[in-house]
């Protein structure tokens, strides 16, 4: 009670220097609150999407008590969640247990049922057929009540030919009212639009049992949701023995100890382990250290204001730790009033979000869950920051000079010799940290260059006072424009306000380059082992078809894609269920074991016929191709293979199938001149491609095996009209357009994400610093209009502080991350199976990719932008007062 009593009166005078100070104030609680909401909202919605078992239970078997399924002819043992893992474990105790009689065998009672069959249907659309996943159950029965949510129109009647639909199919071209029309059986009218838990990306349909024909629905499954009470782990282990998957509400509400699963089961657990929990400590120290550099300006600015009613209370026998509280205090109702305001802000901020992430997500989120317990821990972690904040300037407030304050002497105590020697061992360690991860590897490698980021990154703080007092002393030498050595030399003679300031910038900064980096270059490994199928943009029709199929798809083409230049591929046919197949082996001498490739080709057979090489085939240098085309023009036969092979005679034998897969037959050999063509190990465009004259003497015949569209690349609709198009007329064939590797668009996002949350906090962080400054630095302004210094001279002050705080921390910064982000590549990349690319050239077992447009923007760009509103921003008058107080 005795320490409350001597802290009541600090926090009162505390509130009161906040009710004084209200500019001052809120500057402080936006820079605390705004991660606290941040990190409040993120929380809520990332518990909200993450839906619980007992929360998904509605979704995944609406009011059933079970849905149960079976692996017919097999026992088995599960997890309590079947989605969770299970085994096969032999025969089952029933022999054919995929009826209800053996559910209600196992269970001892009659229970109600209801039968739930999931499938693909195609059905007929403008362009063609629309391939769509669709569902059989009855949706008015009591125990389907949570399957879907119905956003217009109604439910489809039992015995009616009507079907719900999502938004998907209604988007091509189905709203409620229209008919659907399987490629089997009866038209079915729209009726409804409904959502589900899962899939809403993808075309679904949902009709009443019967309404589907029987031949409609392909890889079709069925479950029963049963209801007449909680089914109990006993019941569902009877149920194993039978062959049967159950997932039962009351096992999953309330779970049996997990001694209870079979010890045949392994599954694999995913949960927190050690690692990851030690990175989540590592960002949650980082973010409260970023936080505490953040809002530390402001309390070293505050705490030169009270410099002098401390300094009296000192001079009248008050102790260094009274002054330390007194400006501990501040931190304490500031840390308090942020964590309630950033708290309220989040929940808010969350709820208004929660429809727009719903909206954006392919999933339902769960209902709006609020963790107390993790709001409490953010609510003591804002105000561990500001306490934290407050505590540099509480110390070096007792520190102080009492008779240098009460003469007005203003200026920081001299800077410790130690904390440079600190620092650059720290920095050293930091290094040497993310060398040894670099060369562990793995996910110990990425800690230790995490934790060894975190240990340069304060290294680099307790150097930051020798770095600007070496900028200052530079600028007396260099002599520039006096705006920028007033504000160089006040940074550094006011180091307690400036040092935090730039630290949140280098820190901001180095995580941002570091993750940057990191990134990079596990996308930059990606493109370069990405292997493509085809020329970039072109378009391939593959598949099994008749002559006459073949023409069709031609013509289907040319009106889907009037702009493209069809073109038929020849080839052996390597599968086929309507005409004769074959397969081509190529022999030459002076090898001991014959190493061609066998190639995968995307245009329709590995075994290619044509005069010219295929323009589609990728990863063909100019002057590979220009030998391959004057070998097939001579009547010779092109090989692709793995390592470099002089051109000579081989020996081409060919063999036959049936359609019905019967014994190959030989089919002849021929002699034929060869030329060899080195590709990768991994990414040969085909096995071979012979001259039309090189197979004439085997009896065997090439055919039609692909459709080649060169000219424009297809659109995405062009692509999607195309797909639904030959589906009506030729569903065993496929379309495929070669995009390239696709996490283009995904790599700008993260770019974009890093340099915005880099952005905002350099702008925040370098703005309020550079006001506080202004607002301390007042006295030494206006001496300066009194002597004769022009209105702009305060403008040029504070952009030129601006300048200062922001290009000192982010080049400081981008020095710091691009370590760890150089060591974090090792452990990323360099893992993949991928050793040559598609022409056979050697990969790189190591990738890096430095995002230097990102580093020159963070590093030069926005201190420039920010100087610029600053200049903007700041008055250029302000009324005269004393240099001294």
């Amino acid at each position: 009670m005795s320490l409350l009593r001597g802290w009541r009166p600090l926090l009162r005078l505390a509130w009161r220097d906040v009710l004084r100070h209200r500019g001052r104030s809120a500057l402080v609680i936006a820079m605390i609150a705004l991660p606290v909401v941040a990190v409040t909202a993120a929380d809520v919605l990332i518990t909200t999407v993450d839906v619980s078992g007992p929360e998904g239970l509605d979704r995944r078997i609406g009011a059933a008590d079970a849905s149960i399924s079976f692996v017919p002819g097999h026992a088995v043992v599960q997890d309590f969640d079947p989605d969770a893992g299970y085994r096969v474990m032999g025969k089952a105790s029933d022999a054919a247990p995929t009826t209800l009689d053996t559910i209600t065998a196992a269970l001892g009672r009659d229970v109600p049922a209801l039968e739930r069959r999931a499938g693909r249907v195609q059905a007929t659309t403008g362009h063609g057929v629309l391939s769509a996943w669709a569902l059989e159950v009855d949706l008015e029965s009591p125990l389907a009540d949570g399957l879907v949510r119905v956003t217009s129109g109604r439910l489809p009647h039992q015995g009616a030919a009507e079907v719900v639909v999502n938004q998907v199919v209604v988007d091509r071209g189905f709203p409620v009212g229209s008919t659907i029309e399987p490629t089997e059986g009866k038209a079915l009218t729209v009726v409804g639009v409904v959502t589900m838990a899962y899939s809403s990306d993808l075309p679904v349909l949902v009709a009443p049992p019967g309404a589907l024909d029987p031949g409609a629905m392909q890889e079709d499954s069925v479950d029963w949701l049963i209801g007449g009470g909680p089914v109990s782990w006993a019941e569902v282990q009877r149920l194993n023995e039978a062959g049967a998957l159950v997932l039962s509400r009351e096992v999953i509400t309330n779970p049996p100890p997990a001694s209870a699963l079979s010890p045949d089961l392994d599954v694999q657990q995913s949960g927190q382990d050690k690692a990851f929990l030690a990175v989540l400590a590592l960002v949650v120290t980082m973010a409260l250290l970023e936080i505490a550099l953040l809002a530390g300006p402001a309390f070293a600015v505050s705490a030169r204001q009270q410099a002098r009613s401390l300094a009296l209370v000192a001079a009248a026998g008050g102790t260094p730790a009274q002054a330390r509280r007194a400006v501990l205090a501040g931190g304490i109702v500031l840390g308090g009033l942020s964590a309630v305001i950033g708290v309220v802000l989040g929940l808010a901020a969350a709820w208004l979000l929660q429809p727009v992430e719903e909206h954006y997500d392919d999933t339902w989120l769960g209902p709006f869950d609020v963790r107390w317990s993790h709001v409490l821990a953010i609510a003591l972690f804002a105000l561990l920051s500001a306490v934290l904040a407050a505590a540099v300037p509480a110390v070096l407030t007792a520190r102080q000079d009492v008779v240098a304050v009460l003469a007005g002497r203003r200026g920081d105590p001299a800077p410790s010799r130690r904390s440079p020697v600190v620092g650059t061992v720290l920095v050293a360690a930091g290094i040497a940290g993310s060398a040894f991860g670099a060369r562990q590897g793995g996910n110990a490698g990425i800690f230790a260059i995490a934790a060894a980021a975190v240990v340069a990154v304060i290294g680099a703080i307790l150097l930051m006072p020798l770095l600007l007092a070496l900028l200052a002393a530079l600028m007396r030498r260099l002599r520039p424009r006096l705006s920028l050595r007033f504000a160089i030399r006040d940074a550094a003679r006011h180091r307690t306000r400036t040092v935090p300031a730039v630290a949140a910038v280098m820190a901001t900064v180095a995580g941002v380059v570091a993750l940057g980096v990191a990134f990079s270059s596990d996308q930059k490994e990606y493109d370069v082992t990405y292997v493509p199928l085809l020329a970039m943009g072109k378009t391939v029709v593959t598949g099994d078809a008749t002559p006459a199929q073949w023409r069709q798809i031609t013509e289907t083409a040319r009106r889907v894609a009037p702009e493209s230049t069809p073109e038929a591929v020849r080839g052996f046919a390597s599968y086929s269920e309507s005409q004769e197949t074959a397969m081509l082996r190529v022999g030459y001498r002076g090898l001991r074991q014959q190493r061609d490739l066998q190639g995968r080709s995307s245009l329709g057979s590995t075994d290619l016929v044509a005069s010219s090489l295929p323009v589609g085939l990728p990863g063909i240098s100019a002057q590979d191709r220009a030998r391959a085309d004057r070998a097939l023009a001579a009547g010779g036969i092109v090989v692709f293979v793995d390592h470099e092979l002089s051109d000579r005679q081989v020996r081409v034998r060919a063999w036959t199938f049936s359609p019905d897969g019967g014994k190959r037959h030989a089919a002849g050999e021929v002699s034929v001149p060869g030329t060899f063509i080195r590709a990768g190990a991994n990414s040969a465009p085909a096995a071979s491609v012979s001259s039309p004259e090189a197979v004439a003497g085997l009896d065997a015949r090439p055919t039609v095996v692909g459709l080649y569209l060169g000219g424009r690349p297809l659109t995405d609709r062009q692509e999607q009209d195309l797909t639904e198009s030959l589906a009506a007329t030729t569903p065993s064939v496929s379309v495929w357009v070669e995009r390239g590797p696709e996490a283009d668009q995904q790599t700008l996002l993260v770019y974009g994400i890093l340099f915005g949350l880099g952005a905002v906090l350099m702008l925040g962080g370098t703005l309020t610093a550079t006001f506080l400054a202004l607002s301390d630095a007042r006295p030494d302004l206006a001496t300066l209009a009194a002597v004769g210094a022009q209105p702009r001279t305060r403008r040029s002050v504070a952009a030129a502080y601006a300048l200062v705080v922001g290009l000192v921390g982010s080049v400081l910064g981008a020095a710091i991350g691009l370590v760890p982000g150089i060591a974090a590549s090792f452990p990323l990349t360099g893992n993949s199976w991928a050793t040559e690319d598609i022409g056979g050239n050697p990969l790189p077992t190591h990738y890096l990719d430095i995002p230097w447009l990102l580093i020159v923007a963070l590093v030069l760009a926005l201190p420039l932008v920010t100087a610029a509103v600053v200049w903007l921003s700041a008055r250029s008058r302000l009324p005269m007062v004393a240099r001294l107080q």
